[in-house]
């Protein structure tokens, strides 16, 4: 099975906006997290690949909007009004499985390489 490949990371500045692209196939539900340093991973964003259904963590809902493309195969994660704290590797997960949770870690198998995400203030 092809993990999860991120790509679309790089720095802005607060209030900036950046996509990430997360290239995934044949995957039931597929989420996005982040790792800032000295900090515990913490789910994002997910999205039922079955029918779109998203969900958020309260720090970005507003503010961040999951997506997919079902002919590329690809997730996007749209991240706008971006703030320092925003300031992360975020990785591209992926599970065969429907979840219950799918804000937490330990739910997905599938793990991207992941990408850089920096916010200047």
């Amino acid at each position: 099975r092809v993990q999860p490949v991120e790509s679309g990371g790089g720095s802005v500045q607060a209030g900036g906006s950046l996509r990430l692209s997360c290239a995934a196939s044949e995957y039931t539900y597929l989420g996005w997290f982040r790792q800032a340093p000295g900090k515990e991973r913490e789910g994002v964003a997910a999205i039922y690949t079955g029918d779109g259904e998203a969900s958020y963590a309260d720090s970005v809902k507003g503010r961040f909007t999951i997506s997919q493309n079902v002919a590329k195969n690809t997730v996007y994660l749209q991240m706008n009004n971006l703030k320092p704290e925003d300031t992360a590797v975020y990785y591209c997960s992926a599970s065969l499985f429907l979840l219950n949770r799918p804000l937490q870690d330990r739910e997905y198998r599938y793990w991207g390489q992941g990408t850089q995400v920096t916010v200047s203030s």
